[in-house]
């Protein structure tokens, strides 16, 4: 990895607990491997900030998702605050579909199983370019790492 892209990249990410509600083991181990995913492969840029490595962590104050930026070694970089307002639907969506996934894969048939994860994965797609939408101008990411972060926001969104 070049010195350039090392700078520009996520080598830890932490969730407040406080913002997390008591989840299922399948949302805990979507959330512990976004994590580990995010970490092994992503791209993240602040706008105008390219003194990388960063650490991030994702809370919600207020109905806003809060993205706090800091260096490797802590020191803040910056906070963007997102509205949730747009992302309450397709998280609801995708919450939906993924309750009948994790059903599914207990009692369907494969063919049945693959429709509803096609359909769990154009919403997660859709969150992610929204993210991806919102975050533009303020932090470069990339799809991957997008998608990623996106199951996060969820994460942070399921109460219970």
């Amino acid at each position: 990895m070049s010195q350039g892209s090392n700078r520009r990249r996520l080598v830890a990410v932490t969730l407040d607990e406080a913002s997390i509600g008591r989840s299922t083991p399948d949302i805990e181990h979507e959330r512990a491997v976004a994590i580990y995913d995010l970490i092994e492969q992503n791209l993240f840029a602040p706008s105008g900030h390219d003194r990388g490595p960063y650490a991030l962590h994702l809370s919600i104050t207020e109905n806003r998702l809060v993205f706090d930026v800091r260096l490797s070694d802590g020191a803040p970089v910056v906070a963007h605050m997102l509205s949730l307002t747009p992302f309450r639907r397709i998280v609801k969506d995708y919450f939906l579909i993924c309750d009948n996934y994790y059903r599914a894969i207990r009692t369907a048939t494969p063919s049945q199983i693959e429709a509803i994860d096609m359909g769990r994965r154009g919403l997660h797609n859709e969150g992610s370019e929204l993210l991806m939408e919102r975050l533009k101008e303020k932090i470069e990411i990339d799809f991957d790492t997008a998608r990623r972060l996106f199951t996060l926001v969820c994460v942070l969104h399921w109460k219970g």
